[in-house]
């Protein structure tokens, strides 16, 4: 079961997520078909992310008179997929937010320890303080490739940090929220459990392989 300190997840759980989560994960779901879905999903889910930013007013002229609105108070955003698998959520997520920035993660897990392996990681060694980053990952499984790249940016100097994924399992909630209280997870669904090779049950398989055809 979730831990109590795990009040900082966000089940996206619109209807219309809902019917996209259910069709994602039949195995009858072919790679187009599936990279539409994960593109679709992941422009909700940063959807929902962005929901608490903080906004200021500012002023601006229609073409018939002055007026006020509001703009990111933040003016630095990154869109952080672990790779490979957080690639297919890139497009979604720019539909979304056109103006943020890409840094990629390298991290691949060991297929004997289940650990996560660091192969690519290139960041500037000093990252705005005010920066929002969204890691993205469609899995999170064991919570260890989350926790090393939530840890990456820190060691950064970034404070704001969202995580967000398509199927989370409880397992993996748990260790993130463990090694990062501070951080929000946004998933379309949490799943029991996790198999022998650290696969989410029922899950979706592997989503970089369903995404790509390798």
């Amino acid at each position: 079961m979730l831990e109590k300190n795990n009040s900082n997840v966000t089940v996206c759980n619109h209807p219309l997520i809902k019917a996209l989560v259910t069709e994602i994960r039949d195995k009858k779901t072919e790679g187009k078909r599936f990279r539409r879905l994960v593109k679709e999903l992941a422009r909700h889910i940063v959807y929902e992310a962005l929901s608490d930013i903080p906004l200021k007013e500012v002023e601006f002229e229609t073409p018939l008179a002055k007026t006020r609105g509001f703009t990111f108070m933040c003016e630095q955003f990154i869109l952080a997929p672990i790779l490979r698998a957080g690639l297919s959520m890139i497009d979604g997520a720019l539909e979304t937010l056109p103006g943020a920035e890409i840094r990629h993660i390298g991290l691949y897990r060991d297929e004997a320890t289940l650990e996560p392996v660091e192969y690519y990681i290139k960041l500037p060694e000093s990252i705005p303080e005010e920066t929002y980053v969204l890691l993205m990952d469609p899995m999170l499984a064991t919570g260890g490739s989350a926790t090393i790249a939530v840890d990456t940016f820190k060691k950064r100097g970034v404070k704001k940090i969202k995580f967000l994924c398509l199927i989370s399992s409880i397992q993996g909630i748990n260790a993130l929220s463990e090694a990062h209280p501070d951080i929000q997870i946004y998933t379309a669904a949490i799943d029991p459990i996790l198999n022998e090779l650290g696969y989410i049950v029922p899950g979706l398989g592997d989503a970089g392989d369903r995404s790509f055809g390798t």
